[in-house]
């Protein structure tokens, strides 16, 4: 009431004071009223802006304090809107990096926005995109280079995007509509890249995000502020791998969840033990995960030598869910080998996830590359739709990379 009848004179004041006091109260709404009663690792949120601040036109400054780290500061999402009615998007890649990188910044941002998301391998999302000029877009873990022709179309058009990515990206688009955050070294992910623009803001979130994407030594050096004990860790660790997990397929019905369905479940929740404890989803994502893992291990390798592995799976949902973490788990148990898990499509191709050997974390995504329909990460990388004529191409080709 404050804000509303005090900045009246000045409706981009009204507009930032008001979206404090809301966030403000959301925070106390997620833990559990006024008494002050802080969740462990969830900010609490007091409002200040500087003078200097006030005068530059600049975003509010938010401090943080969440517990047990010292006071934190982050700033709001650039391309924030001085309107409170500008169309937005968020545009995610619907496994677990894609989905934890948009709750931390919505969790900063609460914001309405048409929600554009996939299967993992879907990463096409761009083309979707029907923005007009003064729209904004932001863009998480979807590769650049897949998207290049929509981005220059939508920053042509004059739609401001917001850009989050550890893909390979190709050469960057000179423009003042795009603000690019890339970083594609092999410990990095989109949800750390967040985190970083946050400054830690909703770590743990950063951290499962780590999980999930199988880099585990950088997912335990980022939780090291948190303190926490090795149970709290493996909760994170499960919870990466599960929102991981439900990301693959080759359509939406392999999955347990759409992608934005189990945005929308996790996104009540500012603190991933609260979430893992509260909400069913993780149950029926944990249960289905076992099964298919226990199924998963029973096949053995097509290929198998000193310095890789490929594995052909049948075509059956299980093969394509499993996909990714299977790959996971064997380049976690073999760190000096990569590893590749074919599935078959009814189409009669190929769906390929590869990992190169975790001690280089490199060579993925120029192995996949090659091949029609390939990219990724260089520790990560898979295929879409891989050929039956080229799969022996491919088994030749993963051991010249990896030798």
């Amino acid at each position: 009431a404050v804000a509303g009848n005090t900045m009246t004179s000045s409706t981009e004041a009204r507009n930032k004071t008001l979206w404090i006091v809301r966030t403000f109260m959301e925070r106390i709404r997620r833990q559990g009223g006024a008494d002050g009663e802080v969740i462990p690792w969830g900010p609490t949120v007091y409002p200040t802006r500087t003078k200097d601040a006030a005068n530059s036109g600049q975003h509010p400054q938010i401090d943080c304090f969440p517990f047990p780290s010292p006071t934190l500061h982050f700033s709001l999402l650039p391309t924030i809107s001085k309107e409170t009615d500008v169309p937005h998007f968020d545009v995610f890649n619907g496994d677990a990096d894609g989905i934890c990188a948009l709750h931390q910044l919505r969790l900063a941002d609460p914001r309405e926005s048409t929600l554009i998301t996939g299967a993992k391998r879907d990463i096409n999302l761009l083309r979707r995109v029907q923005a007009q000029a003064g729209d904004t877009v932001t863009v998480l873990d979807i590769s650049l280079d897949k998207n290049r022709d929509d981005l220059g179309r939508l920053l042509d058009a004059g739609v401001r995007v917001d850009y989050f990515d550890h893909h390979f990206a190709g050469e960057i688009p000179d423009s003042p509509n795009l603000t690019a955050t890339i970083d594609t070294a092999g410990d990095v992910c989109t949800g750390l890249l967040v985190n970083r623009f946050l400054k830690s803001a909703f770590l743990p979130w950063a951290v499962t995000a780590l999980f999930g994407d199988n880099l585990h030594d950088a997912a335990r050096t980022a939780a090291e502020p948190l303190n926490l004990d090795a149970s709290q860790l493996q909760q994170l660790e499960t919870l990466g791998t599960l929102l991981n997990y439900n990301g693959y397929g080759s359509k939406l019905e392999d999955l347990y969840f759409a992608p934005d369905d189990l945005y929308r479940k996790i996104k009540p929740y500012a603190d991933p033990f609260d979430f893992i404890a509260s909400d069913k989803t993780f149950e029926a994502l944990h249960n289905g995960f076992e099964s298919d893992m226990n199924r998963a291990s029973s096949i053995a390798p097509v290929l198998e030598t000193e310095h890789c592995a490929v594995f052909s799976f049948p075509d059956e949902s299980f093969s394509r869910r499993v996909s990714g973490v299977y790959s996971n788990q064997l380049a976690r148990d073999n760190p000096h080998r990569a590893h590749a898990l074919a599935s078959l499509l009814p189409s009669g191709e190929y769906l390929v996830s590869v990992r190169a050997p975790l001690d280089t974390k490199t060579g993925a995504d120029e192995l996949c590359r090659k091949f029609p329909t390939g990219g990724g990460r260089q520790a990560a990388a898979g295929i879409n739709e891989l050929p039956a004529d080229q799969f022996q191409a491919f088994l030749d080709a993963i051991q010249e990379q990896f030798r």
